[in-house]
């Protein structure tokens, strides 16, 4: 098998936020509600927020940079410990963040 394979990864750190809430539980909090109400309902009265999707979501996580390599087809079955190998020769991996999320892996 000849070929490249680019591999693009992230650093994972011990801190990152990383969370899904639904549209519902987001409208039946008070602070949003009573923001979205003062933005889009300047002047009304009795207002009521109301989802018509059921699973609508919104995720909220940390931002992170994404880092790139290229390797061999030949090497596809240690993408994840070359990821981890080029992430330290780059110096990316620090005290709580040690561990490498694969992000896309695309053939060339």
């Amino acid at each position: 098998m000849n070929g490249i394979i680019m591999v693009t990864y992230r650093i994972l750190c011990n801190g990152d936020l990383n969370k899904d809430i639904s549209l519902d539980e987001l409208l039946l909090n008070e602070k949003v509600a009573k923001a979205i109400k003062s933005e889009f309902a300047k002047g009304f009265r009795n207002i009521a927020l109301l989802s018509t999707s059921t699973d609508a979501s919104l995720r909220i996580e940390t931002s992170k940079e994404l880092y790139s390599f290229e390797v061999a087809k030949n090497d596809f079955a240690d993408i994840l410990v070359l990821a981890e190998e080029d992430a330290a020769i780059k110096k990316l991996l620090k005290k709580d963040c040690e561990r490498v999320e694969l992000v896309n892996i695309e053939t060339l």
